[in-house]
C-alpha cells in the first residue's frame, strides 16, 4: 500500500498532564487536539489512557506542551524520548539525567519514577540535543508553578537552549472573554447550547490552518498566475513548469520566492552560532523585504501548497452554505408574511 504524503499538520504536540487531586501524578502523551484529548483523559468522552482512568486522580490538567512537530511520527519520537530518558538514544550517554536502578522481568531497564522536576529537566535536555535542537518547536506553559519550575531548572542547566526557541505562557490572566460556547453534540435537542470552556490555555490554541489563511492564499495565487519571477537568492528565473520545490516569504506584501535549497543555504549562512553539520535553518531575514521569516512556517505553507489540496480548498473556500441558508430563511419569512 502506498502512503500518500501529507502536509505538515496544523498542530501536533507532546503534552504534560498533571492530576489536580495529586500533583505528583503525571502523564506524558501526544495529540493533534489537546482539548479533546484532555476530555478523554477526564472521562468526558470515549478514549484516554488506562493510566489516567482512575477516578481518584481526576480531573487532570494539561500544564505544559511542546508544539510544532512536522508529523505524528515526529511527535511520537519526542514523546517516547521524554517518557524514556533513561534509554533514549537521542540523549548522549554523557548527558543523561535519568538512570534506571531496577530491571523488568524481561531484563529491560525499568523506568525511573517521574516527577515534575525530572520531566522538565529532560524536556530541557531533549530540546538541546542534536536530534531536536533545530526543530521548529514552541514550548507552552499553562500553570504558573510549572513555568516557575522550568525557570529554576533553566538557570542551573549545563546545556543552553537556542536563543530563538519560543517559550509561551498563558495562565488566563487579564482575559476579558473567559469562556466560549462549545458546539453541542449532533444528538442534542434543538436550541440546546453546548458547555462553556475557557478561551485561554489549551483552549486558546489554533487547531486548524486559519492563522495561515492569507499566507496560503498568497502562495497559491503566485504560482497559479505565474508571478514567481526569479529566485530571491540565486536570481535565476523560476520557470512555471520547473519541478523543484519553492518557498515563499511569509511577510505580508512580499512575494519573494526562491528555490528551497537556496533559502536553506542563505538562512544557514546568516544564522549566528550555527554548527557546520546543521542542515535545517531555524529562521532569519527575507533577502527581499528584510522581514523576519521562520523556517517551520514556510515549510507548513509549502507542504500545504504541494500536498494539501483538500486542506487548502477547505481553508480558502467561500462559506456559501451559510449565506444560502440565510437567504432561504428570509425568503420563507417573506412568503409567510404575504396574505
Amino acid at each position: 500500500m502506498t502512503v500518500q504524503p501529507k502536509p505538515i499538520p496544523a498542530l501536533y504536540c507532546v503534552y504534560i498532564l498533571r492530576s489536580t487531586v495529586r500533583h505528583g501524578s503525571l502523564y506524558i502523551g501526544s495529540t493533534p487536539n489537546p482539548p479533546r484529548r484532555l476530555s478523554q483523559h477526564n472521562g468526558q468522552v470515549k478514549g484516554g489512557a488506562v493510566r489516567t482512568s482512575r477516578s481518584s486522580l481526576r480531573p487532570w490538567e494539561m500544564v505544559a506542551l511542546v508544539s510544532g512537530f512536522a508529523s505524528s511520527t515526529a511527535a511520537l519520537k519526542f514523546e517516547w524520548a521524554l517518557t524514556n530518558p533513561h534509554t533514549s538514544l537521542h540523549i548522549p550517554s554523557e548527558s543523561r539525567l535519568a538512570f534506571s536502578t531496577q530491571r523488568k522481568r524481561n531484563g529491560q531497564p525499568k523506568r525511573p519514577p517521574k516527577s515534575l522536576t525530572s520531566i522538565l529537566s529532560n524536556l530541557h535536555l531533549l530540546l538541546s540535543v542534536p536530534s531536536f535542537a533545530r526543530w521548529p518547536l514552541t514550548v507552552h506553559f499553562f500553570a504558573r508553578d510549572v513555568h516557575a519550575a522550568w525557570g529554576r531548572w533553566c538557570g542551573k542547566a549545563e546545556r543552553e537552549l537556542r536563543g530563538s526557541l519560543p517559550v509561551v505562557t498563558d495562565f488566563g490572566d487579564n482575559v476579558t472573554a473567559v469562556a466560549k460556547a462549545v458546539k453541542p453534540p449532533d444528538d442534542a435537542e434543538d436550541g440546546e447550547e453546548g458547555d462553556e470552556v475557557p478561551t485561554w490555555g489549551i483552549y486558546g490554541l489554533s487547531l486548524d490552518y486559519e492563522p495561515l489563511k492569507e499566507y496560503v492564499a498568497k502562495g497559491r495565487d503566485i504560482f497559479e498566475f505565474e508571478r514567481q519571477g526569479s529566485c530571491v537568492v540565486c536570481k535565476e528565473e523560476i520557470e512555471p513548469d520547473e519541478g523543484g520545490l519553492h518557498a515563499v516569504c511569509s511577510n505580508e506584501g512580499c512575494e519573494g520566492v526562491g528555490h528551497l535549497r537556496c533559502w536553506g543555504r542563505y538562512l544557514l549562512r546568516k544564522e549566528e552560532g550555527v554548527r557546520e553539520e546543521a542542515v535545517l535553518p531555524v529562521g532569519g531575514r527575507c533577502p527581499r523585504c528584510k522581514g523576519e521569516v521562520h523556517w517551520g512556517t514556510m515549510m507548513k505553507e509549502l507542504t500545504l501548497r504541494v500536498r494539501g489540496q483538500k486542506e487548502v480548498e477547505k481553508l480558502l473556500k467561500v462559506k456559501r452554505k451559510r449565506a444560502a441558508k440565510k437567504k432561504t430563511m428570509k425568503t420563507n419569512e417573506a412568503n409567510e408574511e404575504e396574505p
